[in-house]
């Protein structure tokens, strides 16, 4: 548990007192990529399967290309460069070998080229099948999940479909899967895992055994597995991979890795996954983009200073996996120092940035999270989130049931020690929230198997921020729990329980939890003050407690201010955007918000911020 600090100092800004920012600079991004001819004894490989004399068994060179890049990831030592000419590469590649802070590896796609490395095969073999409609069948040797039944994960009634690899392309579209041969129709496909068939039936009602249609099925659970340090990838793209939930189809594993300019999409499930249970520290991503990926763009697991800059993620979590479990944007557990800068995240079917589990001190600013089906962001059982100078629009509006609390710009769901600071919050279903139960979460530096520890809101600062014209309300203090610790000392005698106590079964388990019952909000140092909020009817102020238990709205900052001793230096405010549609929102620059910086600070993607000229 986090000590307490004096009244009246600033909050506890990380979970071990360890200060966030300045910015988080990894070693792995500052270090200048060295020609590879510079160093000592250092080789520079080429693969171009197109090439006449490309073979395996060569020398690997301009001349004789190596035909794979399997073959060049198994040449590799610390220092050498691997040259991919264009074209599409079928194969699943790991690389075993590492470099070092002076001698990195490199796999990068040569200047002006399009490098694809796929986990999908082209179909050729096709037999028609007698029946109504061009059905068409191939010989299928393929299993991917082997250990339960369903051969579906999860194995759960609602995952049953959702939960198979196999994917099927016709001319570059998806087909759609079917778990019973009578059920194929136009664009479908089924696998029967007995009798090891294929079966495929064309959006258009092609005939297939002409060659003349690119039928491609995903063959590969996994399509490259960096084990090494210090290995770098530059200008590729994967796709197409037939790998199981929570399974990325790239494999980030070695730390102080960097990924720069690659495009990882239509994987079954997560598009790229960074760091494992074993600790990877440094990696490093520019410049990509993850989308059209069934479960999530990326994953990242004691990816402790993961640095992820300039990226776009989106559409991602297209086959509907549970979103209460995995799904959307992406998910980073048990992380430290994550820091998400410059990025944009836009229309995930679930959260646009997930933070679940034991995180730790992680920071997200100058990004542009808009218009995904959940939270933009949700920062969940996780310590000490720095969230500044984004621009959050338009989440929330996907339906998810349970979604309660996370269904707005930012979600502080029992994670304690947060700061959120001059962001733009606009347009979402709800604007800033509060999400609250009872919770436990591992920490990153736990042995295996210790049990979690009690979680929840607390030394939170929320200050500086724009928060407009949110559907529901601006500020949602989703608190579902028993003892009434959300309200000033001087309200909690009208909370949950009878006379003011708690039943014996459920102080017992606030004790097991580790929980104290005995609490109230001056306890809990939140401090919600000086933002600035527009609203517009029917739109709402602040909701405080969750609507099924005692709970409040107010419509004035003035009854908060008094009741609760939040939103001091707060107010309402009068905002008109240039052309908000366009993504013009620059200020007068006598408004409140420039001149009090309750607005970002510097450059976010896809908007345009500032000041407007005189007269404007």
């Amino acid at each position: 548990m986090e000590t307490q600090r004096p009244a009246g100092e600033e909050p506890a800004m990380t979970s071990h007192n360890r200060p966030i920012l300045p910015p988080l600079l990894l070693a792995a991004c500052a270090v200048a990529i060295l020609p590879a001819g510079r160093l000592a004894g250092a080789k520079t490989y080429v693969v171009h399967r197109r090439h006449p004399a490309a073979r395996d068994d060569g020398a690997g060179t301009a001349a004789e290309p190596f035909a794979t890049i399997g073959r060049a990831a198994a040449a590799v030592k610390a220092g050498d460069t691997v040259v991919i000419r264009g074209g599409v590469y079928r194969e699943a590649v790991t690389v075993e070998a590492g470099g070092n802070a002076e001698a990195p590896i490199t796999f990068r796609a040569a200047p002006g080229e399009t490098v694809i490395v796929s986990a999908a095969d082209l179909v050729t073999k096709w037999r028609k099948v007698e029946a109504d409609g061009n059905v068409f069948r191939t010989d299928w040797p393929h299993r991917f999940i082997t250990w339960n039944k369903t051969y579906a994960h999860p194995d759960d009634d609602y995952h049953l479909l959702i939960g198979r690899c196999e994917q099927v392309f016709v001319q570059g579209y998806p087909l759609r899967q079917v778990l019973r041969r009578d059920k194929l129709s136009r664009g479908t496909f089924y696998v029967d895992l007995a009798a090891k068939q294929l079966y495929v039936w064309s959006r258009d009602n092609r005939d297939l055994t002409h060659g003349r249609v690119d039928v491609e099925a995903s063959v590969r659970s996994v399509i490259w597995v960096n084990k090494g340090p210090w290995v770098w990838l530059k200008g590729l793209r994967f796709r197409y991979c037939a790998n199981a939930a929570q399974h990325g189809a790239v494999q980030v594993l070695g730390h102080h890795s960097r990924v720069e300019d690659c495009v990882f999409e239509k994987a079954n499930s997560i598009g790229a996954q960074f760091g494992g249970r074993a600790e990877a520290s440094g990696i490093c991503v520019r410049r990509c983009v993850f989308q059209h990926n069934g479960q999530m763009g990326f994953s990242a697991n004691h990816a402790h200073g993961l640095l992820l800059e300039g990226c776009v993620v989106r559409d991602n979590s297209t086959k509907g996996w549970n979103r209460g479990w995995e799904a959307g944007a992406n998910k980073i557990v048990l992380c430290r120092g994550v820091r998400i800068t410059g990025s944009v995240f836009i229309e995930n079917a679930g959260n646009g940035i997930w933070f679940d589990i034991g995180n730790e001190d992680c920071q997200v600013d100058h990004c542009y999270i808009a218009h995904n089906d959940n939270a933009g962001i949700f920062y969940e059982i996780s310590y000490g989130l720095d969230a500044r100078d984004n621009v959050i629009v338009g989440n929330g509006f996907g339906g998810s049931r349970g979604a309660w609390g996370a269904n707005g710009g930012i979600s502080l769901s029992s994670s304690p020690g947060c700061r959120i600071e001059r962001n733009l919050i606009v347009g979402n279903a709800e604007g800033f929230q509060f999400r609250e139960q009872l919770r436990s979460t591992p920490k990153i530096d736990d042995a295996r198997g210790r049990k979690g520890h009690a979680v929840w809101n607390h030394d939170q600062l929320v200050r500086n921020n724009l928060i407009a014209f949110n559907r529901d309300r601006q500020v949602g203090g989703w608190f579902d729990v028993i003892d009434g610790r959300h309200w000033p000392e001087a309200m909690r005698k009208g909370w949950e329980a009878p006379g003011g106590k708690p039943p014996a079964d459920i102080a017992a388990k606030y004790k097991a939890a580790g929980r104290p019952m005995d609490t109230s909000l001056e306890a809990l140092k939140i401090r919600l003050e000086s933002n600035l909020y527009a609203t517009a009817e029917p739109q709402g102020l602040l909701l405080w407690g969750c609507t099924w238990r005692r709970h409040k709205q107010y419509a004035d900052l003035a009854a908060v201010q008094k009741e609760l001793g939040l939103a001091a230096g707060s107010r309402v405010v009068e905002v008109v955007w240039p052309d908000f549609a366009a993504g013009d929102l620059r200020l007068p620059a006598d408004h409140p918000a420039i001149r009090t910086k309750s607005y970002p600070q510097g450059k976010v993607p896809r908007v345009r911020l500032g000041t407007l000229p005189g007269g404007e």
